[in-house]
């Protein structure tokens, strides 16, 4: 199946037409219009080399808020409060340790600065959020993404403490259910968000919660 190249018009062809791996499209540019318009038509830009590449992968990997799995040993870490958490606090050093700090022994992650500069401009216009978790002053995980309507669309997160991320995770995911934000794209497979309760659903049923919750 062929794959699409993006030019200048913005506009992405049917999920459907995505390869078995859920590759759609490569190229084009990281616009505000353009990232907006993926998230809202359940596709997501992943780098590989420097031209991004656009997936809607077949299941998807998502997170309903109501099912999310809080172990006994992550209850009594929040309960001891080990950690402070945040929203928004500081979402440059958040993406900016995404990127840099290496995870699940891989060399770097798919931000490259275009991304870390798309990102942060979506932050600037109230599209991407932070979540942080802090040991006194210093910030020691986190994660961030896009909220649109009442999905989040999860897109990394980091830790420089055991626990830190999944703190904040699990945190951010209960301000979200209160919110009323009934979606969590995980977008593809780990075992560590399948142990905090996300799961693969087809991307039929994705695509309507989409259209049902934006």
């Amino acid at each position: 199946m062929p794959i699409f190249a993006l030019k200048n018009e913005l506009i992405f062809p049917p999920v459907q037409l995505a390869d078995a791996d859920g590759l759609l499209a490569m190229g084009g540019n990281l616009s505000v219009e353009r990232l907006l318009l993926a998230y809202r038509s359940g596709i997501f830009p992943w780098y590989e080399g420097t031209v991004p590449l656009w997936w809607s992968p077949d299941p998807r990997f998502v997170l309903f808020p109501d099912e999310l799995k809080v172990s006994k040993s992550m209850q009594q870490l929040i309960k001891k409060e080990q950690f402070r958490f945040t929203i928004n606090q500081n979402f440059k050093a958040v993406i900016h340790n995404c990127k840099n700090i290496p995870r699940n022994n891989q060399q770097g992650t798919w931000i490259t600065n275009e991304v870390e500069k798309a990102y942060t401009t979506l932050h600037e216009k109230g599209f991407a959020h932070s979540a942080e978790a802090w040991l006194g002053d210093e910030l020691v995980g986190g994660l961030y993404g896009i909220r649109l309507g009442n999905a989040f669309f999860g897109e990394s997160m980091f830790s420089k403490a055991s626990n830190a991320s999944k703190f904040a995770f699990i945190r951010y995911v209960q301000q979200l259910r209160s919110e009323a934000v009934a979606l969590i794209d995980c977008q593809v497979y780990t075992a560590h968000l399948e142990s905090l309760g996300a799961a693969m659903i087809p991307r039929e049923k994705f695509m309507q919660l989409l259209k049902d919750l934006l």
